[in-house]
């Protein structure tokens, strides 16, 4: 055999021992992964934070009765319905991310494409939305309202 050629057995030797190296590699990153601790604060369903226990957010005066409040920090938006109910949901619209701007008592709606929700349920009222806004546990105490 001629110097510096290879034959095909040295290199279906190198190919194995290449891919053997790459699967080692790729379980052992998993594993790193796995065991990290998942931050707490992240994204409940990829559009919107949850948020921390028993989180101020608000006073019942800044949520209008038949309107609601977005608090765009927090990423959650309040309704309040002409009975008092408050209810919270994520601000994130799930069609493409945008911070929902307005609150009626008819709707919530996104500016970015105008899907519109349920200030009751968070349902799909109008698209392009595909599901609806998650709900926040929310309670009032003391005329503030807390996450739960």
């Amino acid at each position: 055999m001629p110097t510096g050629t290879m034959s095909r057995r040295s290199a279906l030797h190198g190919l194995a021992i290449a891919v053997a190296a790459a699967v080692a590699g790729y379980v052992a990153a998993r594993v790193a992964v796995a065991g990290r601790p998942q931050n707490e604060g992240g994204a409940a369903n990829a559009y919107g934070m949850t948020a921390a226990p028993a989180q101020r957010l608000a006073t019942l005066d800044q949520v209008p009765p038949g309107g609601g409040l977005v608090l765009t920090q927090s990423r959650i938006v309040l309704t309040r319905d002409a009975g008092g109910t408050v209810r919270g949901f994520s601000a994130v619209c799930t069609h493409q991310g945008c911070t929902v701007a307005t609150v009626t008592a008819e709707a919530i709606v996104c500016p970015c494409h105008g899907s519109r929700f349920s200030p009751r349920t968070g349902a799909v009222l109008g698209g392009p939305a595909p599901r609806p806004l998650p709900a926040v546990s929310v309670t009032v105490r003391d005329r503030v309202v807390y996450t739960l």
